[in-house]
């Protein structure tokens, strides 16, 4: 019979729906079971065991489904048991409802009667506490006695033995409290009755944060006195932990308690130590004010910090850590008070006063680390006195004082140096013969004298105020710039003044020149250096803008006195002799004779402007009065006139010590050669060569000595510029300029050297 029959025959339909489970282990058990036959009976003759098989597995059949059936039958009883039950706890339940609405009912009826008996209740309460009373009244009749007696001790100072009067008498209030188990007036009767024992507690108190606030006194003169106190603390701290902590502790503590005096004591200790030595106002913000007090409170903490390492710590026990307390008190109370003195104006003095005593006496074997605190004091431990904010302000306020003392004490050495620059004595020589005044010597040792006191603090400030040293020192130099500017004002409004105007500009170069010399010595570490350090690029702007400005005035000068004698080129006279040149050199010799009082390095530097000057000044008269030669005569003359000024010049400036291939004379030299040059064919390679050797050369002057020459036409004029045009020269690198500088004067009517009409 096929599967699907076998499923009608129990009822069920293959097209209906049944339960996905068990189809599908029905299908697994059928393949497992036809997987099973096919290795059993694979051959013919095992299939005599057929029935065999078929037989055994109806057997196996069957006691399963005998288990099934019982299984299912022992679950529908125990089911059948549980509805039971229920059945009768609903019942129950409904029964205990009904009883106890019913007591309810009662209880509603009876609350009358319940408030009736309420006076009984309080009678009986207040019976149980009187018989309590009564028991105790030996006891409570001593109270007042007790109270009196432990007042009388407490004046007379018997600590110990007033506290244990206050001890017996806080047990007896607390052992009352606990046997009446009293509450609202009964509470209030028995706190009235015990209570002198607060007023005793308090006046307790106050005799013991006296002591403690004395203690650094008393450690000394009856150190008894403060053991009592001491002890007396410790009772109290027993006490309190054993209220806390114990096992039966209370679920209401007693008044009072915990009285926590362990944790007072260190706070009036605290407080007493820091209101003795940091809270008063010493008014200290000047340097000796400020010294003293530091002095005094100094010698106060090493002092007290003796007493308590040496006496009070053997007054109180070792887990009080006595000399740790009173050192961190004193370090925390000292840092806040100067911190507060920090607040103040205080002067540079003061400042630098404050700095090294918190960097160098403090922590020194002068104070907390003495021969005498040691080991017990670690001032290592209690870490820097001042924070380093604090102390960074502090460097801080201490270089803004030095730099404003700086700053006025250099305005005012300027302000002397000017005044005597006005003199009507030249300034000083040394023993060289150079010009010089103590202007350097001043402003060097001011600022070498503050950076070395900085170094007596650390050396971060001194590189602070090194600093700020080289910073004031180029504004000094800037004021100098201005002062040399002004004074040379007042010498233009009157030559006369001052006197020596020449002199003095020469000391201010020589001395600019120490000046810069001695800046490298200003380093902190300038002594262990092999070189010189470098100048800063801004510092040594400044100085050369006041060495190139006394220079300015100086040429100024020369160039003031040679001005008469340029207004004379060209003229007849100039081309008739050699006296004007001659006057020329004389005054040059007479100024490099000043000048020779200024060191060799700017001697030459004036030297080689002076020559300069002279050249571009020449050039300049030259050119500025367009001159006409009509003949090759007049031509000759001239250039051998330009030839002659040339050489006197340069041989007067190579005998002053200017080498003949550092002057620019030769450009005089260069010129007459245009002038003298007979063929005009040739000037174009002539010109062209000129150009080559002086590049800023411009068609403007080279128009105005064709002009000069009177015998250039207008072709070849044209030539030579167009010749210039298609050969354009670049300036050489450190070329220095000559005719850049000279301007082109405007146009004029030409006028004749020899006659006085032009053609």
């Amino acid at each position: 019979m096929g599967w699907a029959a076998e499923q009608q025959q129990e009822g069920g339909s293959p097209g209906g729906t049944g339960w996905p489970e068990a189809e599908k282990a029905e299908k697994l058990a059928r393949g497992a079971a036809l997987k099973w036959a096919s290795g059993v009976f694979y051959r013919p003759d095992k299939l005599e065991g057929l029935g065999h098989f078929r037989n055994r597995e109806a057997q196996r059949t069957s006691s399963i489904q005998a288990r099934l059936k019982s299984m299912v039958q022992s679950h529908l009883e125990g089911v059948s048991s549980g509805l039971e039950q229920l059945r009768s706890a609903a019942g129950d339940l409904q029964s205990v409802c009904r009883d106890l609405g019913a007591v309810r009912r009662h209880l509603l009826g009876s609350a009358e009667c319940f408030r009736s008996l309420a006076p009984l209740r309080a009678t009986a309460t207040e019976h149980a506490q009187l018989a309590t009373v009564v028991t105790a009244l030996p006891q409570l009749s001593s109270v007042h006695d007790l109270l009196a007696q432990s007042l009388r001790l407490l004046r007379g100072r018997r600590l110990l033995e007033a506290h244990a009067g206050l001890m017996a008498l806080e047990g007896l209030r607390d052992d009352t409290y606990a046997r009446l188990h009293c509450s609202g007036p009964a509470w209030g009767a028995v706190e009235a009755f015990f209570g002198g024992l607060g007023e005793l507690s308090e006046a307790l108190a106050q005799q013991l944060w006296g002591i403690v606030g004395s203690s650094v006194r008393l450690a000394r003169e009856d150190p008894a006195l403060l053991v009592s106190a001491v002890r007396v603390i410790e009772r109290e701290e027993g006490l309190d932990s054993a209220l806390l902590l114990g096992p039966q502790a209370p679920q209401v503590l007693p008044p009072g308690r915990p009285k926590a005096w362990r944790q007072q004591f260190y706070q009036v200790l605290q407080d007493t130590l820091a209101a003795a030595h940091f809270e008063a106002d010493p008014g200290a913000s000047r340097g000796p004010e400020l010294g003293r007090h530091l002095a005094a409170l100094q010698s106060q903490l090493l002092a007290e910090l003796r007493v308590v390492k040496d006496l009070m710590v053997q007054c109180c026990p070792p887990h009080y850590d006595i000399v740790g307390v009173c050192t961190r008190t004193y370090h925390r109370g000292l840092s806040d008070h100067l911190q507060r003195l920090l607040g103040r104006d205080l002067d540079q003095q003061a400042l630098f006063l404050l700095l090294s005593w918190v960097l160098h006496v403090y922590p020194s074997s002068e104070m907390m680390a003495h021969p005498d605190l040691l080991p017990e004091v670690d001032v290592a431990a209690l870490g820097p006195l001042l924070p380093p904010e604090v102390l960074q302000q502090l460097e801080r306020m201490y270089v803004g004082k030095v730099q404003a003392s700086v700053t006025k004490w250099m305005r005012r050495t300027l302000e002397v140096e000017f005044k005597e620059w006005f003199r009507e004595e030249e300034p000083e020589m040394d023993h060289l013969g150079f010009f010089q005044s103590a202007l350097p010597g001043i402003i060097m040792q001011m600022l070498d004298e503050n950076i070395r006191v900085a170094s007596l603090i650390t050396g971060s400030l001194q590189q602070k105020v090194y600093t700020m040293a080289l910073d004031e020192l180029e504004a000094f130099l800037v004021r100098l710039q201005e002062a040399l500017a002004e004074c040379g004002k007042e010498h233009q409004r009157d030559r006369a003044t001052p006197k020596h105007y020449i002199s003095y500009l020469l000391a201010m170069l020589n001395n600019n020149m120490a000046l810069s010399s001695s800046i490298s010595t200003l380093h902190p570490g300038a002594a262990s250096l092999a070189e010189p350090l470098e100048i800063p690029p801004s510092l040594s702007t400044a100085l050369d803008r006041v060495q190139r400005k006394a220079c300015r005035l100086l040429l100024e000068e020369l160039l003031a006195d040679l001005q008469p004698l340029y207004v004379q080129l060209p003229s007849r006279q100039w081309l008739s002799g050699a006296q004007l040149v001659n006057s020329m050199c004389e005054v040059i010799d007479k100024y490099m004779r000043d000048f020779a009082h200024v060191r060799k390095p700017i001697f030459t530097t004036l030297l080689a402007e002076s020559e300069h000057l002279v050249m571009s000044h020449y050039i300049r008269a030259l050119l500025e009065k367009k001159v006409v030669c009509r003949s090759a005569e007049e031509r000759s003359q001239l250039a051998g006139r330009l030839l002659q000024d040339a050489t006197q010049l340069r041989e007067l400036f190579q005998h002053l010590g200017l080498a003949e291939r550092e002057q620019s004379l030769r450009v005089i030299v260069a010129l007459q050669e245009l002038i003298r040059l007979q063929d005009p064919a040739l000037l174009s390679l002539e010109v062209l060569g000129f150009a080559t050797k002086y590049p800023d050369v411009s068609d403007e002057h080279i128009c105005i000595l064709l002009d000069l020459r009177g015998d250039v036409s207008k072709e070849l004029r044209n030539a030579v510029l167009e010749m210039m045009a298609q050969n354009p020269q670049a300036l050489p690198e450190n070329y220095r300029p000559i005719f850049s500088n000279i301007l082109v004067p405007a146009p004029e009517l030409p006028f004749c050297l020899l006659k006085g009409k032009c053609a």
